[in-house]
């Protein structure tokens, strides 16, 4: 028997990336799979990607409505929900004295604010029917230091490993495990976005940044994201039940705490 027979997940930002490589992992173990996303479509793409296990579900982490909603379409189409993996979020980079506003509150009402009540609207559910359930947090090795460019990603991840410390001693007593992965640097369509911040505001290259980060790494390389979907099986399976609010870096050695 799989690790994850028999469950169900509900995964936000899950229709690309370590998102949809966690979708695959929990299919795999047997689980069945929520890929809730803001592009629908693309949502809907990689449900059929991955077969009959996997739906798509429409979600905006800055909307309560629309978090309730996901959670709602997912218990009618699959029964309950038995882990959440609060993976939508976005990056940002500026000098200190060029952060704008807007752009700061975007970040942690997507980040922060949209994993606290994804966070908040799933325990309910466990909690009214009973269930055992996981909730796994995407922090960042960026929350465990500060960047001179980086100070609102990094405040935001920082703010994740504190609602996970918070949360999994709140809710450990309804037996709902809070625990959250923090990835170093990760590969993928989104470092075009997070090269391009460092190109405009160290004067570097197109592609300069991600050759330097990915050197500095101890392993050798950047992460992919399927190097992440161990620690995701592991933390939703009967193996960690015994782990409360910790976070784990995922990191190839690039930050140790």
């Amino acid at each position: 028997m799989t690790r994850l027979t028999g469950k169900t997940a509900l995964i936000t930002g899950a229709a690309r990336g370590i998102g949809l490589a966690f979708a695959k992992a929990y299919v795999a173990e047997g689980a069945r799979v929520a890929i809730a996303d803001i592009d629908i479509q693309r949502a809907q793409d990689a449900a059929a990607e991955i077969g009959k296990a996997a739906i798509a579900i429409e979600i905006d982490v800055t909307k309560q409505q629309s978090i309730d909603e996901a959670i709602a379409n997912t218990v009618s189409r699959f029964g309950n929900i038995d882990i959440l993996i609060n993976n939508a979020a976005i990056f940002t980079a500026a000098p200190i004295v060029e952060i704008d506003r807007a752009d700061y509150n975007r970040v942690f009402d997507i980040n922060v604010a949209g994993t606290l009540f994804t966070m908040q609207s799933v325990a309910r559910h466990m909690i009214e029917h009973g269930t055992k359930g996981r909730i796994i947090n995407m922090a960042s090795q960026a929350g465990r230091r500060g960047e001179p460019l980086v100070a609102v990603y990094c405040a935001s991840k920082a703010a994740i490993i504190s609602l996970t410390q918070s949360a999994g001693l709140n809710l450990i007593s309804h037996g709902i495990n809070v625990n959250a992965i923090a990835p170093g640097v990760v590969d993928g369509e989104h470092w075009d976005g997070v090269d391009a911040f460092f190109a405009k505001h160290e004067g570097k290259p197109l592609g300069q940044k991600k050759r330097e980060v990915a050197a500095a790494v101890p392993y050798g390389r950047m992460g992919r994201a399927e190097d992440l979907t161990g620690m995701a099986v592991f933390l939703a399976s009967d193996d960690a039940k015994y782990i409360v609010a910790q976070t784990y870096n995922v990191d190839g050695g690039n930050w140790m705490s």
